[in-house]
Parts: C-alpha cells; structure tokens; sequence
C-alpha cells in the first residue's frame, strides 16, 4: 500500500518541527518521492546525519511501505 506524502511530511515534521519540508510524487504512484527538507536541526551535521535524521522520523518506513525517497536536506540560509 503506497504512502501519501502528507503522512511523509506529517512525520517528518513531528520530529523536526521547525522544517520546512516540500515533498513531490515523482512516478504519481505513491511509491517514488522526492521530499526538501530545511531544518536548523541539519546545521552543522555531515549529508549523511542530515539524511539519518529525516529517516528515524520515518519511522522504519522507508524501504517497505516508502520505497523511494530522493532526499534534498539542509539548515536555513
């Protein structure tokens, strides 16, 4: 069962709540995303942190009912 970007962002922002966050269905199937995310919480982290962050507040979702997430991430300019 696909997973509506408003769940992604929902969840994403529960844990990071100062994000601005802009999600895309890139396949219009549910399955394929591509989600910006900007959080004050990524200053100063490496990529990968940044990328780490957004996936624990997915909650083990990405890879089973998420199953493509593009991750764009950085902390407000």
């Amino acid at each position: 069962m696909p997973m509506a970007a408003a769940d992604i962002e929902r969840m994403i922002k529960e844990a990071l709540p100062d994000a601005t966050v802009e999600i895309k269905d890139l396949a219009g199937d549910g399955d394929h995303y591509a989600a910006t995310v900007v959080s004050e919480a990524f200053r100063g982290k490496s990529r990968v942190q940044q990328h780490q962050l957004v996936y624990a507040a997915l909650k083990g979702k990405m890879g089973g009912v998420l199953h493509a997430l593009a991750l764009t991430t950085s902390a407000p300019a």
